[in-house]
């Protein structure tokens, strides 16, 4: 793999996050001059994604095209997220990178829910918090943002006992992350469990 390569696509998405980020930061950014910003953000993971392709850097890629999900999400348009998620998928499988699989399937079994695939959301959870837990190295933060929405997903679906055992775990990692707000709301759920509607 072409190392310098690798490295400029790291950049580039880099760079993209981080105005992504200041656009959603800014009350003052009105719909249009967000709709420009997305479009620079979307054209800098694009070329991110070219160079990966060339230079055979399919951890970045994978990384690359989950962002753009991400954008796609921004923009209101899921099913051109799904599609972008679902490649990230199947690029982190190819690479053979666990975490990284784990990561790219968690955020597909997020855009799956939100569209009411609620069956295909938990296998993608399931198949996310198993590659995590096998892992053992995935940094606890990770694991449990991994945990919320299969905790969330599980009392959607009204099997409360599972939900529990979940937000507990999710309760646990977020606090040795140092997550209060998280702790926080693991907790909440933790304390009305049947009655709460998680969104």
């Amino acid at each position: 793999m072409d190392r310098g390569g690798s490295g400029q696509a790291r950049a580039l998405i880099a760079k993209a996050w981080q105005v992504r980020g200041k656009a959603l930061q800014s009350p003052a950014t009105d719909e249009a001059t967000f709709g420009a910003i997305m479009a620079r953000v979307e054209a800098d993971l694009v070329r991110a994604c070219g160079i990966c392709e060339q230079v055979g850097a399919t951890n970045e890629l994978s990384v690359a095209l989950g962002k753009l999900g991400h954008v796609a999400l921004d923009l209101n348009d899921p099913n051109r997220a799904r599609t972008l998620f679902k490649e990230s998928v199947a690029v982190a499988r190819e690479a053979e990178d666990p975490l990284r699989l784990a990561h790219a399937l968690r955020h597909l079994g997020q855009v799956d829910r939100r569209m009411g695939r609620l069956e295909s959301a938990g296998q993608r959870y399931e198949e996310a918090l198993a590659l995590y837990e096998d892992a053992g190295t995935a940094h606890p933060l990770d694991q449990a943002n991994a945990l919320r929405p299969a905790a969330a997903l599980k009392q959607e679906l009204g099997d409360f006992e599972a939900a529990r055992l979940l937000w507990r775990r999710a309760a646990k990692l977020y606090a040795v992350a140092g997550v209060e707000e998280g702790v926080r709301e693991c907790e909440a759920h933790l304390d009305e469990p049947t009655r709460r509607s998680v969104l």
